[in-house]
């Protein structure tokens, strides 16, 4: 059977628009990236306006390929709002080839600094108000994207490499690589003054330790199970961190002999019971280490939980956002939508002062599609905060 056409966009299909129009001062100083490679001075699509049509897509559920954003496109008010002339698909092509992906960070860094706390920073987590989780999530890439390899000769993948401000519940630096790309050299990358690092124990690396100490934060990760150190100290362990499954808080100089020069001060290690099995049964004992001598071992256990909070995250991006369905088969056409996606879920946080949900996107998709008002739009969020009351 031949495959079902796609319906036609049409100007009722997408409402809304005003939202974007708050985005021109920041997209507007894309205008001129890749003009140089316009030798022929017949370009018609421009960075901002191949960003507009991204956003566009990512917020109207009707766009489900670039073919779906080269018709959005041909709309009169989309094309009156981006400026734009009607796009050929073939220019949308070589945008992802064209453009470089670079700039958009600094746009992602800036909506990031607009993003209030998504709850009042109490004393109780004041010691935590950098933190900041590190993680990597794949995307699974098509069998004709050779620069994506991966693990073998049939799997290919590109990989987001992301840091995640937690008490905002926002992504504030991104990478894209292919999936072989080491995540200890992309956090090395990223690392910035007075952050609280916490990681998984696939980054246990005492150098990478040393790194976080040297470049002026902080770290709490998850040691490996067969990590080897030196008591200096063991603390008592007071009754509220006993209530959150720490056992024992030490003082220890981590490593044997031959590391000591990768690590060079003690450090802390807190055994924490998880309250959870493995899957031979037996209780989960937690390894932390962090560098803070300072910070409560309840407070420590706290941290590394809310690690989970850029699992929810990826999620979240590629489940419901849709970054599992990419739209370019380069590596810089990957970047560019994945940073375009980021963007997006920066403006919801901004737009409703809450972390994004399903429920929530779902609510800005019928508003952006003209289904819902924006009083239902509010009374939506009004509901959601007395939810959370």
């Amino acid at each position: 059977m031949a495959r079902e056409k796609s319906p036609k966009i049409r100007e009722k299909d997408i409402a809304g628009l005003k939202y974007f129009k708050a985005l021109g001062p920041l997209l507007e100083r894309l205008h001129s990236e890749g003009t140089d490679r316009d030798r022929a001075g017949n370009r018609e699509l421009y960075y901002d306006q191949y960003v507009g049509l991204i956003l566009l897509y990512f917020f109207t559920p009707v766009l489900t390929s670039l073919r779906g954003i080269q018709q959005a496109g041909e709309l009169e008010k989309v094309q009156k709002l981006l400026g734009c002339s009607r796009p050929s698909l073939g220019s949308l092509s070589e945008a992802a080839s064209v453009f470089d992906p670079e700039p958009l960070k600094d746009i992602i860094v800036e909506l990031g600094n607009q993003a209030l706390p998504l709850r009042p920073v109490g004393p109780e987590l004041k010691a935590l108000e950098n933190l900041t989780a590190f993680d990597g999530t794949l995307l699974p890439a098509l069998p004709r994207m050779a620069w994506a390899l991966w693990v073998d000769n049939k799997n290919r993948a590109a990989k987001v490499h992301m840091t995640f401000e937690v008490l905002k519940g926002i992504p504030s630096l991104t990478t894209v690589t292919d999936a072989n790309a080491s995540e200890k050299e992309q956090l090395r990358g990223m690392l910035q003054p007075n952050r609280l690092y916490v990681h998984d124990r696939g980054l246990s690396e005492y150098k990478l330790f040393q790194d976080i100490i040297d470049a002026g934060s902080s770290f709490i990760g998850r040691l490996r199970d067969n990590a080897v150190w030196t008591v200096i100290e063991e603390r008592p362990v007071s009754e509220e961190a006993r209530k959150v499954g720490v056992q024992r808080d030490l003082v220890v100089r981590l490593g044997c002999e031959g590391k000591r020069e990768d690590l060079r001060q003690p450090v802390r290690v807190v055994e924490v019971h998880a309250f959870t099995r493995d899957c031979k049964g037996q209780p989960t004992t937690l390894l932390l280490v962090t560098d803070r001598m300072d910070l409560p071992s309840e407070l420590v256990a706290l941290g590394y939980r809310f690690r989970w909070s850029i699992e929810l995250f990826f999620r979240w991006f590629k489940r419901v956002l849709g970054c599992l369905h990419l739209l370019s088969n380069s590596l810089e056409g990957i970047q560019i939508q994945v940073y375009v996606a980021l963007i997006a879920s920066l403006l919801i946080t901004i737009w409703t002062g809450r972390k994004p949900t399903k429920r929530t996107f779902e609510m800005l998709c019928f508003f952006f599609a003209g289904w819902a008002s924006e009083d239902e739009v509010v009374a939506h969020l009004g509901k959601l905060g007395k939810a959370k009351a």
